[in-house]
């Protein structure tokens, strides 16, 4: 199995990764937002008017 980040063999200690640095890349990546799950929009009704 490779590094879904640098393509690297993976290292059992952080698979699917190769390393620390990989895996917190990787959880960058899902903090800023860059990964999405495709879906519907959801209405904003949480404004009280």
């Amino acid at each position: 199995m490779k590094c879904p980040i640098c393509g690297k063999p993976a290292a059992e200690r952080y698979r699917p990764f190769c390393s620390r640095r990989c895996a917190d890349v990787d959880l960058a990546h899902w903090l800023r937002g860059d990964y999405r799950i495709p879906g519907e929009r959801v209405p904003d009704n949480d404004r009280e008017e």
